[in-house]
């Protein structure tokens, strides 16, 4: 089955070329476009696409909020990754924030496009550990009384700080030396005691609460 996506950006051009470049693919279509966040957010719920595309700011509804709602209300929403200019915009933490399984730069090549997309649809997360303890560092409000440390076992711990590092199951498998399918029992346990929908939203949630510290 092709992976359906859908474009939201207020540039027609943009939306023209990640078209193109998506659809190059066998296995990839572009089943709609949106120009604003008021636009997209009806369009996705009613086309339920496996990937959205969504520009930070837009007009109307920017990109934060129509992830915020998607991710809110729609029972299975799709996977979000807004797309950016700058990567250490505050406008993409509060989009990770909110809901999106990661970022991308405008200016990425296609290939980045591409694997992005792949890697979103599969359900991982397309974090930049740098960038985003960059954003942390700036933009997270820090609660030190949300602390992770009574939820977690200690082994739970040590994978959070592994994923906030960046870390693939693989890679902390092979850092731990753990069985793949025992760190995805871990990553998965982490989630639930988070509750968190992925990945980026675990780590984001790290570093709200002091447990992981950017530097």
């Amino acid at each position: 089955m092709n992976l359906r996506i859908v474009l939201a950006d207020d540039e027609r051009m943009v939306r023209t070329a990640l078209r193109a470049i998506l659809e190059s693919e066998p296995d990839m279509e572009v089943v709609g476009e949106a120009a604003t966040g008021a636009e997209a957010i009806p369009l996705v719920r009613e086309l339920r696409p496996d990937v959205v595309l969504m520009d930070v700011r837009m007009p109307e509804i920017d990109g934060i909020r129509a992830t915020e709602q998607l991710v809110r209300t729609m029972p299975d929403p799709p996977r979000i990754v807004v797309v950016t200019t700058f990567e250490n915009d505050a406008y993409v933490y509060e989009a990770l924030r909110a809901g999106a399984s990661g970022f991308l730069l405008k200016r990425a090549g296609a290939d980045q496009l591409v694997q992005a997309v792949r890697l979103v649809s599969r359900g991982d997360s397309l974090l930049f550990p740098a960038a985003v303890r960059a954003l942390a560092a700036r933009y997270a409000p820090v609660d030190p009384s949300q602390a992770l440390r009574d939820r977690l076992t200690e082994r739970e711990a040590e994978v959070l700080r592994l994923m906030a590092s960046g870390l693939s199951n693989a890679e902390i498998a092979e850092r731990l030396g753990l069985g793949p399918e025992t760190v995805k029992t871990h990553v998965a346990r982490v989630l639930a005691k988070l509750g968190a929908r992925d990945r980026t939203q675990a780590v984001i949630a790290a570093y709200e609460c002091g447990f992981v510290v950017p530097g």
